[in-house]
């Protein structure tokens, strides 16, 4: 004789979030809804890393952005139930996002509302740490090291900007 499996231990796939950001020295992320320094190294392994994942923005960031991104589902947070873009999903919460893509590993690229609202559910954060500071006028939170632990770093120097940069990654507690 069988028996079934209570219902309350079934799960539904869930979303295993990412965040995935650079910050200079003092936490900056952008200046005028823009990036404040080019590093070429960065972009690339952002595009390694999240080719073929769904990827969270806020219309803003996208806006920067000016495009879909292409090999990814491009989903936008955005306040105005109007707003649309081709290539892109609409929604109008981070939670209604996550919504769209159960069972599949996503990154949250921005900007710094999203990433603040993103960080309480999110597991790990791939944190691109620029050692020079620049004009910037959005920044990601601190990373409070009572909830995240460092478990890999690999560190660069950028010839482009003359400074060093280290690919951080950070697991929740």
């Amino acid at each position: 004789m069988q028996s079934a499996l209570p219902t309350d231990t079934i799960e539904a796939p869930h979303m295993r979030l990412t965040i995935i950001v650079a910050t200079d020295s003092a936490g900056g992320i952008g200046i005028d809804n823009r990036l404040p320094w080019r590093l070429p190294e960065d972009l690339a392994h952002f595009k390694r890393l999240t080719t073929g994942h769904p990827i969270i923005m806020g219309r803003k960031t996208f806006e920067s952005i000016g495009r879909a991104l292409p090999g990814r589902r491009n989903i936008v947070v955005s306040r105005n139930p109007d707003w649309r873009h081709e290539g892109v999903d609409t929604v109008a919460s981070l939670p209604a996002a996550v919504a769209l893509v159960p069972g599949q590993d996503g990154f949250v690229i921005g900007g710094a509302e999203i990433y603040q609202q993103a960080l309480p559910l999110c597991e790990r954060m791939i944190v691109t740490e620029i050692a020079k500071a620049f004009d910037c006028d959005a920044f990601f939170p601190p990373i409070d090291t009572n909830q995240w632990k460092e478990t890999a770093r690999e560190a660069y120097y950028s010839e482009h900007n003359g400074c060093a940069y280290a690919f951080v990654t950070y697991q929740r507690i």
